[in-house]
């Protein structure tokens, strides 16, 4: 019996609004044996109830706890089978129990929107890659403006264009981990680090074999984690730029912007303490805002 090919995971918390507009596109333009399960970290804006009487195809797992992005994610994974990994929450919820675990999972934000052929354009391009591990297409701002959905692997660098003002001018730049516009533009795939979290597609057997996202980390540097474990394991990344998804960005974090902020430089600690050397980290927790460190 073959796989379902499509699995969608979306953790939510209060952006019924934007939710709305993501799982429309997303259900409009996903193949229809497609796999959605939405993961509410206990949003007191109505989601359930919306995502219920709209969107009865979606399989809701309503959560009673903010359970941050990454936690939601892995219930998600083990709700499509992709994971046998076991904790508090999955063991207090009644998951999804599907039958068979799709060839791909897609981990989308909430505040995306899915334009046309974007699913497609991911799937036909993985099926035709065997050894791309994880994927993700070209995001836009709400205007149409370029969003940089890829990155290369973090490096000391990078920290000290984002902690020191006299180096500011270069944020944003190559130097500071980006791709040139220009290769959003061609359109054509490239290789890259690691995607965006906020719409990344991931094979089956890369998860099989690398396992879930890392627990460890609540939100931030964990797809950049996922990312580097898939390339120490063999398996490569790109960016596919004829696939294009609008993200609005920060729905969900900027409702608690310092905490979120605590958070970022936590992860961002916690990614350097696995990968890189003792130097390396030394160094960078000295480069880490001290009211963060």
């Amino acid at each position: 019996m073959t796989h379902p090919e499509l699995g969608v995971i979306i953790v939510s918390w209060n952006v019924r609004a934007l939710l709305r507009g993501c799982l429309s596109s997303l259900l409009r333009e996903a193949p229809i044996d497609t796999t959605v399960i939405l993961v509410d970290s206990a949003s007191t804006d109505g989601t359930p109830d919306m995502v219920r009487a709209d969107f009865p195809v979606v399989q809701l797992i309503a959560c009673a706890e903010n359970v941050g992005y990454v936690r939601g994610n892995n219930l998600g994974l083990r709700a499509l089978g992709l994971t046998d990994e076991t904790s508090a929450e999955s063991e207090s919820l009644s998951l999804p129990a599907n039958r068979q675990s799709p060839r791909f999972v897609w981990l989308l934000n909430p505040d995306t929107e899915v334009l046309p052929g974007a699913v497609s354009t991911l799937l036909e391009f993985m099926r035709a890659h065997p050894r791309c591990g994880l994927c993700g297409p070209r995001l836009i701002n709400a205007d149409g403006s370029l969003q940089h959905g890829a990155f290369r692997f973090p490096g000391l660098t990078q920290l000290l264009l984002e902690t020191q003002p006299a180096l500011w001018r270069f944020r944003g730049s190559t130097l500071d981990g980006r791709y040139a516009a220009r290769q959003y533009e061609a359109g054509h795939p490239f290789p890259i680090g690691h995607p965006l979290g906020a719409a990344m597609l991931a094979r089956a057997e890369a998860i099989a074999q690398v396992g879930p996202l890392d627990p460890g980390f609540e939100m931030y540097s964990e797809e950049v984690d996922w990312a580097m474990r898939m390339k120490r394991s063999g398996w490569e990344r790109w960016c596919v730029p004829a696939a294009v998804v609008k993200h609005y960005g920060g729905a969900s974090s900027g409702q608690a912007s310092e905490r979120a902020e605590r958070i970022k430089w936590r992860s961002r600690l916690r990614y350097y303490q696995k990968h890189y050397s003792p130097l390396q980290r030394w160094l960078a927790k000295r480069l880490v805002p001290r009211a963060y460190a």
